[in-house]
């Protein structure tokens, strides 16, 4: 169909337009469905604050009221159909099981997962139990205005122009309240908010580059509300829903279809988010419903990470944990639904469903990691022989600290020079010094001068910086614990004389004709320190 001049008004992601006697309801690039009511040239429409209605003004007189019905949700095995009479029939396809759950009231949102089917009606929540559909928990709205409704493992998010985000448990207990810093919720989608069980994510509504996160329990701010700032525009953003708070990870696509990746609860002296990149021409991602398995449609193919987490722990064994698969379905404009076990569920530009599967073997190895099976974790890498597996299993035994696994897993995958490595540090006396050099083959050399000045090495820590040529922290250090001066400004000394050229730092400077440097004692200190380290 064509459209000449249409009246359009666009509700977070339905647009309906009009044109003459035409209503058309649009969500992305595909028509949901056309109608030609008998009322003459419709004039003006606009939606209503829920948007699940909207109202037209028509030339013969009469105001149009439109609901929209028949929304389709599916998890694992149960479908839900929304109908028009405020009732939803769910389906278990594996049993053919129906229930009919009739609400009293107009269906404001409903949400279906993790084994729960929450229904929000202009006065009350309603929360179903898939064991048990004819008993619901209810709860009281303070407000006929719910605009979005998100649902985790353990609680959901109900976003309420009156009372900010509301986060409650699955027994209708209200959990926390976040105060969005930004005024009204009413703009938020589930493109802008994410939560997991310990964490919330929301894209500020003014400064489109910063993103919010909150804890879930306590409703405040991260890192002394300190927000994650990136340089270019977020567009979308989604939160890891498996794992430990540790390694919960925020994925967020830019204006340039750029993906990033980080850790939002990883504590760092300067407490800043590390962010690592993904890829480029992305169009749409999901994040695993059980496993913290990242996918997303990107120039046209499917692409699913089995560990993104190893970004943080040996970037370098990223490519080998991704997989892409090629299809003519998987076309640029395609949408990633969800993804749930292993299969992944996306939507054409024409609308259609298109379902695909994944291996399941990396969702085993996840779960034998979790649990520390790392034997059992081997035998499947062994049985499967497929390097992705080898590569996840390496980044997962590093970040848990097993040494064993971790070398078996990185000589499979031919890394040999890590395997020497990983060696080395099993070879160190203390346990302090293992996971400093852990958190040095890890990239993250301020967690490793942490470890040591916690445990008291002093010295060590010195010695990390004079060998990453950081000179100036490796004099702070000196100065403030008043030891081993003498020692930096010595390797400083034969540093510049190897490259031939003349001091520039200040503080270098300084102290210069302060410290007397003297080889034998400094030889003498640094051989007492190192039996120190051998006790």
């Amino acid at each position: 169909f064509s459209l000449s001049s249409p009246f359009t008004f666009l509700w977070q992601r339905k647009l309906c337009i009009s044109e003459h006697v035409h209503v058309v309801l649009i969500s992305f690039q595909w028509s949901h469905c056309l109608e030609k009511p008998s009322t003459g040239t419709i004039g003006a429409l606009t939606w209503s604050s829920d948007g699940t209605q909207f109202a037209c003004a028509c030339s013969n007189g009469q105001t149009l009221l439109a609901q929209v019905v028949n929304r389709h949700l599916e998890w694992h095995n149960l479908e839900a159909v929304v109908g028009e009479d405020s009732i939803i029939r769910v389906k278990d396809v594996l049993t053919d099981a129906e229930e009919r759950l009739e609400l009293h009231d107009r269906i404001v949102k409903v949400s279906l997962g993790w084994g729960h089917l929450v229904a929000i009606t202009p006065l009350q929540g309603f929360i179903y139990n898939s064991r048990n559909w004819t008993t619901p928990v209810t709860f009281d709205l303070k407000t006929t205005t719910v605009s979005l409704l998100l649902l985790t493992d353990r609680h959901f998010l109900v976003a309420d122009n009156v009372s900010g985000l509301l986060v409650y448990s699955y027994e209708g207990r209200l959990v926390s309240t976040v105060k969005y810093p930004r005024g009204s919720v009413a703009s938020l989608s589930v493109l802008t908010v994410s939560i997991s069980v310990d964490t919330i994510a929301i894209r500020d509504k003014k400064e489109e580059k910063v993103v919010h996160l909150f804890d879930v329990a306590s409703g405040k701010e991260l890192r002394e509300g300190k927000p994650l700032c990136h340089k270019v525009e977020i567009v979308s953003l989604s939160l890891s829903q498996s794992g430990p708070g540790s390694q919960r990870q925020l994925a967020f696509l830019d204006q340039n279809h750029d993906l990033f990746l980080t850790l939002v609860r990883e504590t760092t002296p300067t407490q800043t988010y590390q962010t690592v990149s993904l890829g480029g021409m992305v169009g749409s991602i999901a994040w695993n419903d059980s496993t913290n398995m990242l996918a997303a449609v990107t120039d046209g193919r499917l692409a699913v990470w089995y560990h993104p987490l190893v970004a943080f722990t040996n970037k370098d064994l990223l490519p080998q944990t991704l997989v892409r698969q090629e299809d003519s379905n998987f076309k640029k404009s395609a949408q990633l639904v969800q993804f749930v076990g292993n299969c992944c569920v996306l939507r054409r530009d024409d609308g259609a469903l298109i379902t695909t599967s994944v291996s399941p073997f990396p969702a085993i190895l996840h779960q034998y990691a979790a649990s520390s099976k790392w034997d059992a974790a081997t035998k499947l890498c062994r049985f499967v022989k497929d390097p992705a597996l080898w590569a996840c299993l390496a980044g997962m035994a590093t970040n848990a600290r097993d040494l064993n696994t971790a070398e078996v897993a990185y000589a499979a995958v031919n890394e040999i020079d890590k395997v020497h490595y990983i060696a080395e540090i099993k070879a160190l006396p203390s346990a302090e010094c293992r996971n400093a050099e852990l958190a040095l083959f890890s990239h993250r050399p301020q967690h490793a001068e942490a470890i040591y000045l916690q445990a008291g090495m002093v010295y060590k820590a010195i010695q990390l910086n004079t060998d990453l040529f950081n000179w100036e922290r490796a004099l702070q250090l000196a100065l403030k614990h008043k030891t081993h001066v003498d020692t930096v400004l010595a390797f400083r000394e034969k540093h510049l004389t190897e490259l031939g050229s003349k001091e520039t730092l200040a503080k270098f400077i300084e102290c210069q004709g302060k410290v007397k440097i003297d080889w034998d004692t400094i030889r003498s200190k640094i051989e007492n320190e190192e039996n120190r380290g051998l006790q």
